[in-house]
């Protein structure tokens, strides 16, 4: 269920003349029944509305005031969300005749023509105020405070995003709180410019329960959340389950980087799932559980979910190989229990799923995929990810030079033709039905530099760590970061340095396990490059340097 709740305005919306018709009330009822959440949010003062409308046992959560206000029906507790009116702008105010004149919580309202004398008096007294126009009333707040801030206190405290809300509204004063919802709606009636900016308009809140109670408002377009890819190609916000697939140095994680930054910074909440510990500094402001000593708890993961404006990356360096299956498998089935009630986390990210969804996964945890807003899952073997699992996604992106392997394996059965391969950054977008798009990545924004935490002593776990050896096994040197691959490449002999040279050894463990794939390619040509010892070493270092701060 993708629209967990309905945020209503009163008056033109739901009511008219001040009252709402019984065929509303059952259609708000109905929704209410239906397990979503209602808020009401209304420029009335509370105690009007509630000698108005008897029925406010229905909402959740009622943002009075303009926002100025939050009422809680089922405790009739009130918190104020603003500073009080000061009594000289009220006392000015009605000794220069302004009537009628209201005074709430947070705000005072008054009707047209007084709008002049009401901004006189703001500029005559210095205050910190504005004025906001809702079809002829005319309503003083502290700056800042509107229906969107009120909206979302009060999602807040019911545990929702704004990404699972539907707002539907009729004036001037709604703009701020429908630009926040997912889906904004206008009614038949809204003032022209409210219905223009819209994404649905419906003749009434009746029809509009109608639409969410039956198909969860399937129909609508909301392409203004897609995520661009490139070329001005989008991925929907909503309903995908995307595999990214191809050899390594393909640039898989450059184009994971690039769509999980932009799902981010859309504000949606994201659970990361990060078997190599890529993430372990961070993916913007999202908590990180979980390190190589340390398997974070599913208790742990839940309690940051439970902030809808968290993301989270779960590190799972601490758990062994062999265990993380069945790991992910139990904290999946306890987040599907969240989506159901809360709606998110709206993306579920799963790094290396060769490894986290083997074949063998279970069918009935393949198909809690569906439960999720939408998923993201990156693989150098798709061929290994279990078959349950791949039936539930809806598209691929192959990169690479095997871009018709990785198709293969995604859809044997209708693979169509694509290139040979790819150049650099560019991919194949591909949902069975249609045919493949060929797209140049728009790269991120701001380059992650998810491999600085490498420096630091134990970062990479035994499995990931670089280990010189040697011909015949006659070292066992261990590398953890960069830092120390470096410090141990300059001190092992030239039959130890140039035994693992001759292997490609070095990049490939910059591409496996650091991660950085343009590190590898670089390194890969040194490799290979057949110059001296004292050479080659001093090339990587350069290479790894370039990309990172010297370590000192």
């Amino acid at each position: 269920m993708r629209f967990q709740a309905l945020a209503c305005d009163y008056d033109g919306t739901i009511a008219t003349d001040g009252r709402v018709d019984d065929a509303t009330v059952d259609a708000l009822d109905r929704l209410a029944r239906s397990g979503r959440r209602l808020i009401l949010v209304t420029g009335r003062e509370l105690d009007d509305l509630i000698d108005l409308f008897p029925r406010l046992d229905l909402f959740d959560r009622v943002v009075a005031e303009n926002g100025a206000l939050l009422y809680r029906p089922g405790e009739q507790e009130r918190v104020p969300l603003a500073e009080p009116p000061k009594a000289e702008f009220v006392d000015m105010l009605r000794e220069r005749g302004v009537e009628p004149l209201s005074v709430g919580a947070g705000m005072v309202a008054t009707w047209q023509p007084h709008e002049g004398t009401v901004l006189d008096v703001i500029r005559e007294l210095g205050l910190e105020l504005q004025v906001v126009f809702n079809k002829g009333a005319v309503m003083v707040l502290p700056a800042g405070v509107n229906k969107a801030t009120g909206l979302d206190v009060a999602l807040a405290e019911l545990g929702l995003s704004a990404h699972s809300v539907v707002g539907v509204g009729d004036a001037e004063n709604d703009h701020a709180f429908l630009a926040a919802c997912e889906c904004a709606v206008a009614v038949a009636g809204a003032v022209p410019s409210l219905r223009e900016s819209c994404d649905l308009v419906t003749e009434d809140v009746v029809e509009l329960a109608r639409l969410i109670v039956d198909d969860d408002l399937a129909d609508v377009a909301l392409d203004r959340h897609d995520i661009l890819l490139g070329d001005e190609v989008k991925i929907r916000a909503y309903g995908e389950r995307i595999l990214i697939a191809g050899p390594s140095h393909s640039g898989k994680s450059t184009v994971a980087a690039a769509l999980v930054e932009r799902i981010q910074e859309a504000g949606y909440q994201i659970i990361l799932i990060d078997p190599e510990g890529d993430y372990a500094e961070g993916l913007g402001d999202a908590v990180v559980l979980g390190d190589p000593e340390r398997a974070p708890t599913h208790a742990e993961v839940l309690r940051v979910v439970d902030d809808s404006s968290r993301s989270v990356v779960v590190n799972l360096l601490g758990v062994p190989i062999d265990d993380r299956p069945g790991y992910f498998e139990q904290l999946l089935m306890r987040i599907a229990a969240v989506w159901g009630r809360v709606g998110r986390p709206h993306w579920l990210v799963v790094d290396e799923a060769h490894h986290m969804v083997p074949e063998g996964f279970h069918l009935q945890s393949s198909a809690t995929l569906d439960d999720a807003g939408a998923v993201l899952a990156i693989t150098v073997h798709p061929g290994s990810v279990s078959a349950p699992v791949l039936s539930e996604f809806t598209a691929v992106i192959a990169v690479g030079d095997e871009p018709a392997g990785v198709l293969d394996a995604f859809n044997q059965a209708e693979r169509p033709e694509v290139p040979d391969e790819l150049e650099t950054g560019e991919l194949v977008l591909w949902r069975p039905g249609d045919d493949p798009v060929q797209v140049t990545l728009t790269p991120s924004t701001g380059e992650r530099r998810r491999h600085i935490r490498k420096y630091a002593a134990g970062t990479l776990g035994d499995d990931s760590s670089f280990y010189f050896r040697g011909p015949d096994d006659r070292l066992n040197l261990k590398a953890d970061n960069l830092n120390l691959f470096l410090r141990l490449g300059e001190g092992v002999d030239e039959d130890t340095w140039e035994f693992h040279r001759g292997n490609g050894d070095y990049s490939r463990w910059m591409a496996g396990c650091v991660k950085d794939e343009e590190l590898a390619a670089a390194v890969a040509e040194v490799e290979q490059s057949g110059g001296g010892v004292d050479e080659g070493r001093a090339r990587i270092r350069e290479l790894v340097e370039e990309r990172y701060t010297a370590p000192e």
